[in-house]
């Protein structure tokens, strides 16, 4: 691969946007063919732990999402029925001190804007808006795309960083099949400005219950709270921003305490989207072409883990394809036989972390009891493989007194 010739990107979403800077910081060129006009208009909110923000520090993007995001001070966890608070885990400063980088909470489209304008700014990047990839044309040192419009782009490689749906993945493991969890998840905004504790905390808050959980935290600076919940139940519809029904929510929450009853009575309106899981593919990886994010691997919401694996594989990947002098046949493989067990384990945490959440019976009331015996710096402690810097040789750095 010639210094001056361009990595295809399937996918201008955060994998896709990070993928192209983190090329470009090793000297690689990208074009980046999206489907839309890079619009990201999605009330969702997302965490990104230090695992995450550490990666978008070293892409130059500290600044500007640390201006958009907010800095949570903990986590609280409540058991659902009951209204009462069962462990607090420290964040904030404690985290940061312990980890070398913030865990941060930002509204989907703010992120979505900050990695936009460092492509836009960013030498060696392109961006194809309105590329709706229907095709791929594998030749012997090419891979065409083809979109629907009957345009076409060429380079010696491409990435598959389209999502759940990917386009690519179907194309290079036609086999691959997603299951339906059986479970549903919503989102909705709520202004902060008019809500009262324990909803106005500074934190990240999750509640507990059977068959359900529901998960708050300060967005856009603090000046909005994103409430996400997952019920049992639901459709096998496609898609991830479908209207949703006020009183589905409001059935899957009818035995919950009163506070959470009135953080729903405020909201409005509610999105949702099916919840999918996609069994381990033999390979993410194929010739010229690589998978990352959730077009390789989904994972369940529970670890809050989506956007930082996809995060997390566009730097290494980026990283493999500078180590082979951008020889993608090479760099290819060795990304996928690092990543792997990685993104296996982040599943597998992710279920049970489900499976927790959603306990009833003698196993809630035993869930219960452990969080309330078990120090915060405790819980913290269980994700340092997650937050600690990979391949450390040395223990995560004690916070500050």
């Amino acid at each position: 691969m010639t210094p001056d010739s361009k990595i295809l990107i399937a996918g201008g979403g955060i994998g896709g946007l990070t993928a192209s800077i983190a090329l470009a910081q090793q000297g690689l060129s990208a074009t980046v063919l999206e489907r839309s006009h890079f619009s990201e208009e999605s009330g969702a909110g997302i965490q990104l732990g230090p695992n995450a923000t550490r990666l978008l520090d070293r892409l130059g993007l500290a600044e500007a999402i640390r201006e958009v995001g907010f800095r949570p001070a903990g986590l609280f966890i409540f058991d659902g029925l009951s209204g009462r608070r069962l462990a607090t885990m420290p964040l904030g400063a404690y985290a940061e001190a312990r980890y070398g980088a913030p865990y941060l909470t930002l509204h989907r489209a703010d992120l979505h804007a900050a990695l936009y304008a460092a492509c836009k700014a960013a030498e060696g990047v392109t961006l194809s808006p309105g590329f709706d990839l229907t095709g791929l044309d594998l030749r012997d040192r090419c891979v065409s795309a083809i979109a629907a419009d009957g345009r076409t782009a060429e380079a010696p490689a491409l990435i598959g960083a389209d999502g759940i749906w990917s386009e690519v993945r179907t194309l290079i493991a036609p086999e691959a099949r997603l299951a339906f969890t059986g479970d549903t998840a919503w989102r909705t905004l709520l202004p902060r400005s008019e809500l009262t504790a324990p909803f106005d905390a500074p934190a990240v808050s999750v509640w507990l219950g059977p068959d359900a959980h529901l998960v708050h935290y300060p967005v856009r600076g603090g000046k909005e709270l994103n409430v996400g919940a997952v019920t049992a139940g639901g459709s096998e519809a496609r898609g991830w921003n479908k209207m949703g029904d006020k009183a589905d929510v409001r059935s899957a929450f009818g035995r919950w305490c009163k506070e959470v009853q009135s953080l729903l009575d405020r909201a409005e309106g509610w999105r949702c989207w099916s919840l999918y899981r996609l069994d381990g593919l033999p390979s993410w990886t194929s010739g010229r072409i690589a998978l990352i994010g959730d077009a390789a691997h989904p994972v369940l919401p529970y670890l809050a883990q989506g956007a930082a694996l996809a995060i997390e594989d566009a730097a290494a990947l980026a990283k493999s394809l500078a180590e082979h002098d951008g020889d993608a046949p090479r760099a290819f493989p060795l990304y996928e036989a690092a990543r792997k067990p990685r993104a296996a384990r982040v599943a597998e945490r992710s279920e049970k972390n489900g499976a927790r959440y959603h306990m009833r019976g003698a196993m809630r009331l035993a869930r219960n009891f452990v969080l309330r015996h078990r120090a915060g710096e405790r819980l913290l402690a269980g994700f340092d493989w997650l937050y600690a810097e990979p391949d450390s040789q040395s223990e995560p750095r004690p916070p500050r007194a």
